[in-house]
């Protein structure tokens, strides 16, 4: 560190502001007496002028102003150099108090050399970064292991694209900031549109806010705009689709930048601009977290989380490491997902992260893995959850939604796990399918655990519904069938469901877990308006530049075994009850039932190794009387409307 700190940069930086000070110390005497310094002062204006710089210098090293980089000067450079200047100053007031009793030693001489000596210094600084801002471009960084050849270094740069920045608030500001600082971005932002009146004419570092956003397009033709970047985290679903409709109307490619709940710590870049996608259509607002609360639940512990590569399982991943994990544990049986996350983390906290290729199946495994690892905190995200797919194959949910469940619990409850937290869905109220009902019995073996006074680990499950882009969603679906042409298949016209983005669930079933207090709870997330899917399938159809029923047709195909019209967060006897956070709610906590269960898994087990669906179902609906097992639906076939 001192190596490269004490380099050729920082002497000449040195030597710069020596003669900067020296000449303010001069100025300030000549500035005072216009010019002509009696000689009665001179001999103390020498005498204490290599006093006075020492002194700054020794302020300005103390208040890290030589480890900035000059050409990225910010105002925190800025107010370090002021705080400096100024507590020299209280030194040299000192000095002179002590040495002349302010005799011979004018005492606005001292104030005006502060004042000249925080112009001069700062004044150097801003120079230089709009030297380097202006006059030297940002190196390009070499691809790994590609040398560029020789005739690219004399190929004519491609001139800076034209981008019209939608929104002129502060991440607006931001945003140009970044591009004036980064001439390697190669954008050239000419103007922003705003819907205040207030800012129309008025100018962001020297570029106009221009008219309103309906005006994009004549906007886009007078500026010969290239791109327009929406600029507005903020932005609810109707504003957000009122923009893109403008947008596409004025022909210019478009991007945002993303909601701050997609954005770690808040920073904006516009690195992380993208382009629009359906989950900012959907109108959810983001999320404000007891941040505190979470971090004391996780900070420093050990935490294991199953089916790590899934979507919800790798978000919760990222989400607790940011709130400070001791250890994580990824146990995955997929090797690719696992691979691909734990690279992701591993880059960011790799003595935090632990990989295990593992199956919650596997009791044997499972016991080695909580005897060698020790979590004190388990999140359960490991479970099939294809409809369809688990109503072909039954004993499939029968062994890992609930056996696995088993499994996990038996193993917490050995190894003296402090909180379970099982990760729900909304299929499993009143299920009409196997997976659903998996999952309903899969919260029964959580909770009872508490509810009938098993072991000490505190047990609570979260319940939500869809999570928008995760695996086996409806959306990569449908933008796959967009990609090829169409038809887009959509099972019902009446057919709704509740969405959330991943990241809010994620960030949700943390926050419910830091609530648990006693055990054998429910949480059950605020999912807002359930969406129709056609509606949905209609939005991608548009984002994606086309007309539904017109460049890509919409069929409908008929409900599949096992689908409801609508999905539901709680029975008729479930009641909710509100907690510290407006989005989690807590269900009433039910009698202890393990009575209910047991015997019954063995049972289950025995149909499992038999591979009999009807027993299963069954066996189910014995277990969970709310499950009504789906009969084959009727072949309906839906007119596509005209």
């Amino acid at each position: 560190m001192r190596k490269a700190l004490f380099n050729r940069n920082f002497f000449i930086m040195l030597a710069l502001d020596a003669l900067l000070l020296a000449a303010s110390w001069l100025l300030s005497y000549g500035l005072r007496f216009e010019l002509q310094v009696p000689e009665k002062f001179l001999d103390e204006m020498v005498f204490l002028l290599p006093a006075v710089v020492l002194v700054q210098l020794a302020c300005l090293y103390a208040f890290d102003v030589y480890r900035g980089m000059w050409r990225f000067t910010s105002v925190g450079d800025l107010l370090n150099i002021l705080k400096a200047l100024a507590l020299s100053t209280l030194i040299v007031v000192l000095l002179a108090v002590l040495i002349y009793r302010f005799r011979n030693v004018p005492r606005s001489v001292v104030f005006i050399n502060f004042c000249i000596g925080v112009l001069a210094v700062s004044g150097s600084r801003l120079a230089i970064r709009l030297f380097f801002q202006k006059y030297v471009p940002s190196k390009p960084v070499p691809s790994l292991g590609v040398s560029p050849k020789p005739s690219e270094g004399h190929r004519p740069a491609a001139p800076p694209r034209r981008l019209l920045i939608i929104g002129a608030g502060s991440c607006g500001e931001k945003i140009l900031r970044e591009i004036r600082d980064n001439r390697q971005l190669n954008y050239e932002v000419v103007g922003f549109l705003d819907d205040n009146p207030g800012k129309i004419g008025k100018k962001i570092h020297g570029v106009m806010v221009r008219s309103i956003i309906a005006d994009l397009p004549f906007v886009a033709r007078k500026t010969e705009a290239d791109e327009a970047l929406i600029a507005i985290p903020s932005a609810g679903a109707s504003e957000m689709r009122r923009i893109v409709d403008v947008c596409k109307h004025a022909g210019v490619r478009y991007r945002t930048v993303p909601a701050y709940g997609e954005l770690i710590n808040g920073q904006v870049s516009i690195k992380a601009a993208r382009e629009v996608a359906y989950r900012d259509l959907i109108g959810r607002k983001t999320v404000q977290l007891d941040e505190r609360m979470i971090a004391a639940h996780l900070a420093g512990k050990k935490v294991l989380v199953t089916g790590a590569g899934g979507s919800v399982g790798s978000e919760l991943c990222r989400q607790i490491l940011r709130f400070g994990a001791g250890r994580l544990v990824l146990f995955e049986r997929s090797e690719s997902s696992l691979f691909e996350i734990e690279t992701e983390l591993k880059s960011e906290a790799a003595q935090k992260v632990i990989p295990v290729l593992g199956d919650i199946c596997d009791t044997h495994h499972l016991d080695e893995v909580f005897r060698g690892y020790a979590p004190k905190v388990v999140y359960h995200a490991a479970a099939y959850k294809h409809v369809p797919m688990l109503e072909r194959h039954p004993w499939k949910a029968i062994e890992n939604n609930i056996l696995g469940t088993w499994n996990l619990v038996r193993a917490c409850n050995a190894h003296g796990v402090e909180r379970f937290v099982l990760v729900s869905t909304d299929k499993a109220v009143r299920p009409a399918n196997v997976m659903g009902a998996s999952k309903r019995l899969a919260e029964m073996i959580t909770l009872n655990q508490n509810l009938c006074r098993v072991g000490q680990t505190r047990y609570l499950a979260v319940r939500f519904g869809n999570v928008i882009g995760s695996a086996g969603s409806v959306v990569p679906l449908f933008q796959k069938q967009i990609e090829k042409g169409g038809p887009v298949t959509v099972t019902h016209p009446e057919a709704t469901r509740f969405f959330m983005t991943i990241r809010e669930a994620a960030q949700l079933i943390l926050q419910a877990a830091a609530m648990g207090e006693e055990g054998g709870e429910i949480f059950i997330l605020d999912m807002g308006t359930p969406v129709k899917i056609v509606d949905m399938a209609r939005d991608l159809i548009r984002l994606s530049g086309f007309e539904p029923d017109v460049d890509i047709k919409i069929e409908f195909s008929g409900l599949r075994p096992g689908e409801k019209l609508s999905e539901e967060l709680l029975t008729a006897d479930e009641h909710l009850m509100p907690t510290a956070h407006p989005k989690i709610f807590k269900l009433n906590a039910t009698a202890c039932d393990l009575a209910l269960l047991n015997g019954r898994l063995a049972e289950l087990t025995a149909l499992m190794d038999k591979k009999d669906a009807n027993a299963i179902r069954l066996k189910l609906k014995e277990i969970v009387p709310d499950y009504q097992p789906a009969r084959e639906m009727e072949k309906t076939s839906w007119a596509t409307p005209t």
